[in-house]
């Protein structure tokens, strides 16, 4: 019998088609499919399915889910071949799934050294994965391209893409142009030289590198481009690896033959310490055009010169022809970190225009003329601090846009934070956080925390006229960063949440019309596709990333993990019953002093805070340390310092850390757990008074 039901499966399973050139130049004729990372080459994540819309959406209902079985954050784009469903999840594992019915095909675990999360600036997340032939390509963590079989799941080559005894790591999903494989890398925060490269689908083979900072002129440059670009750097930067790693957008003109990639931050992001002598510090901050059969230079534009804040161009990359001035013209679309929204001429990388989409004070508008911003004195942070907006986590961060061409609409996830820089006078590149600016962490007050959360920074979908530059709607959130977008032709947008959802509104008017329910909050792109006639609407839902930083719900205490989650119309398949929120564990002995907790903070806030959250407050892509559990408490420094799980993503600190400064964090987070059990010993009326006030104090000294 288990033999019949195996073969019967077989039959069932869709059966694998083949991805080529022909295939993808005609992709947005197979509206059924999501071929592509964006849908299409332009990368506008917008569908021509109508079959959902405001008329019938009240229809939509769960079709199917799939659990992952990780905590950690899902970012990836799922790929729709026919039937056949590719997603990645953290680390560079790939499940195949049926897209009608959300069944397991086959699972591929690239055993990746889980150690190097320490060189992940934001989770061991991955973003996707391409499909070119009869493979799977994906990226890992510790820097390999992997070939996959796509009917078997079975590795066909893997390809180490970086220098492991460098910081890099591999987080973005890769395209494939004509058999080219493209990747890049990140760990710009962390002392790397940042490129991008070309490598043959058929066998792994490297065809092309192009590197986005000079590296040390001793050596010689590998082009009369990079000998440019040099003239922009000053001092040994070299020495500081530059950044500027190509960690996520890339996007292929088929009409021009062109590649665009984003280029990231400096490495350090304070750029008096890695360039002393001021300069632009060619391509950092940047989106460089490149012939995709050779990787040589065809054009630049650099939107943030002499970058120092963090403000990387690696957000989404989008192309469109609009009537400018009464002229169709073949544009580029970018809305980076640093609040500007940018339209070039894609040819040739000239500026069209510029205007700020978010809150900005680091510059006051962008030259059209040079192209260049107009530097505000807050930009300035070598002797004082600067409250700048944005903050680090830009105005834009990963989370793709989406285009309507209808209404000639870019909804953009808008992010409102600030940041106060200060530059670090006792830096080194000694442990695994490199920025150069002075990063703080003090003892949290969580109903303080809450308040600045709920006003300090505020996410929002803005509906923005790319012709017009201007802003004709939004939609506010009481909490802080927005997630990334779908289009569609049925007049609606779709975006994954906070909340633990998947919501639509009419893309016209951005008006709500219709919630889905994921337990679980939801940071992925959605995507639309249609199996035997039906449209459905899927997304990756899981917690991590920068945002797991921000202490927000997860989840994590409720029992629910990683899934994806499809929806069409009828679909009333129901979600698993929610676990009740954990036990808190009652916490140890607190023998430090206040100065010694304070101490503990510092080091917690310099090491730990990237993955476990501020104030301790985990997003849930790792353990929330404040539930840590008598074992833990008791082992505490073997896994702090001596590593002991390492093979879980929790690599040792003996680098950086002594025992006793490992024991200054343990009490630390023990003085953590209590202020959480005394919140929530706390009548819950007070609490609220208490939130009220601290939320009215904030808002009068800002």
């Amino acid at each position: 019998m288990l033999a019949l039901a195996l073969s019967l499966h077989t039959l069932a399973a869709p059966e694998v088609t083949v991805v080529d050139s022909r295939r993808a130049a005609q992709i947005d004729q197979e509206p059924d499919n999501w071929l592509l990372h964006g849908r299409t080459y332009n990368e506008q994540r917008y569908s021509p399915l109508t079959q959902i819309n405001p008329k019938t959406i009240d229809g939509l209902g769960l079709a199917w889910y799939f659990e992952t079985g990780t905590v950690r954050g899902m970012e990836a784009t799922p790929i729709v071949v026919d039937g056949r469903m590719y997603v990645s999840g953290p680390w560079g594992v790939v499940f195949a799934l049926d897209a009608k019915t959300g069944e397991k095909l086959w699972y591929f675990d690239p055993a990746v050294d889980k150690s190097r999360a320490i060189y992940a600036c934001c989770d061991a997340v991955n973003r996707g994965v391409a499909v070119w032939g009869d493979r799977v390509f994906v990226g890992t963590l510790d820097g390999r391209l992997v070939a996959i079989n796509a009917s078997t799941g079975e590795k066909v080559w893997d390809v180490l893409t970086i220098d492991l005894d460098k910081p890099y790591t591999i987080t973005g999903a890769p395209r494939v142009i004509d058999g080219k494989v493209i990747i890049g890398n990140g760990g710009a925060d962390f002392g790397v030289r940042g490129y991008v490269g070309a490598y043959a689908a058929e066998d792994g083979k490297e065809l092309w590198r192009f590197y986005t900072v000079p590296g040390n002129p001793a050596d010689g440059f590998e082009s009369d481009v990079m000998a440019e670009a040099a003239k922009t750097w000053s001092g040994e930067w070299w020495e500081l690896g530059g950044g500027g790693t190509v960690w996520d957008s890339m996007t292929y003109d088929e009409e021009l033959h062109q590649l665009y990639v984003g280029v990231g931050n400096g490495s350090p992001w304070n750029s008096y310490m890695r360039s002393p002598e001021g300069g632009d510090n060619l391509f950092l901050s940047s989106i460089v055009a490149l012939n995709p059969d050779t990787g040589e230079y065809i054009w630049h534009y650099q939107e943030t010169p002499g970058e120092r804040w963090d403000y990387t161009a690696t957000q989404h990359i989008m192309l469109a022809d609009l009537p400018i001035a009464g002229e169709q013209r073949q544009v580029l679309m970018h809305a980076p970190k640093n609040g500007f929204f940018y339209v070039l001429d894609r040819r040739d990388g000239k500026l069209i225009s510029a205007k700020p989409f978010a809150r900005v004070n680091w510059a006051s508008h962008i030259d059209l003329e040079t192209g260049r911003p107009i530097f505000n004195e807050s930009a300035n942070y070598r002797d004082e601090p600067q409250f700048t907006l944005p903050s680090m986590t830009g105005a834009h961060n990963w989370h793709p846009m989406a285009f309507h061409p209808e209404h000639q609409l870019v909804y953009i996830p808008v992010i409102e934070q600030g940041y106060e820089f200060s530059a670090n006078p006792t830096f080194a590149y000694e442990g695994p956080v490199h920025t150069g600016v002075a990063l703080t962490e003090g003892r949290f007050d969580p109903l303080m925390y809450r308040a600045l959360q709920q006003v300090a920074n505020i996410g929002s979908i803005v509906a923005w006229d790319p012709v017009a530059q201007s802003e004709r709607w939004r939609i506010d959130f009481d909490h802080s960063w927005s997630m990334s977008m779908l289009a569609t032709a049925g007049n609606l947008i779709f975006q994954g949440t906070r909340d633990s959802g998947l919501h639509a509104y009419r893309a016209d008017n951005g008006e709500p019309v219709w919630q889905g329910e994921t337990q679980i909050a939801v940071m992925a792109p959605p995507i639309t596709y249609r199996v035997d006639g039906e449209q459905y609407v899927a997304v990756a839902a899981g917690l991590g990333g920068s945002i797991g930083n921000f202490g927000a719900s997860s989840g994590q205490h409720t029992g629910s993990k990683g899934r994806v989650l499809a929806f069409k119309l009828g679909g009333n398949v129901p979600l698993p019953r929610k676990m009740p929120d954990a036990v808190l564990p009652e916490p140890p002995e607190l023998y430090a002093t206040d100065a010694q907790l304070d101490q503990g903070a510092m080091l917690y806030g310099g090491l730990c805070s990237r993955c476990h959250g501020l104030g301790a407050q985990s997003g849930g892509m790792v353990p929330d340390l404040r539930y840590m559990s008598d074992e833990t408490h008791r082992i505490f420094d073997a896994i702090v310092v001596g590593g002991i799980h390492a093979d879980r993503g929790m690599a040792g600190f003996s680098k950086h850390l002594t025992v006793a400064q490992s024991g200054l964090i343990h009490q630390y987070l023990i003085s953590e757990m209590i202020a959480l059990q005394e919140l929530r010993e706390t009548p819950a009326w007070w609490n609220q008074i208490k939130l009220w006030l601290f939320k009215s104090l904030i808002r009068f000294s800002s």
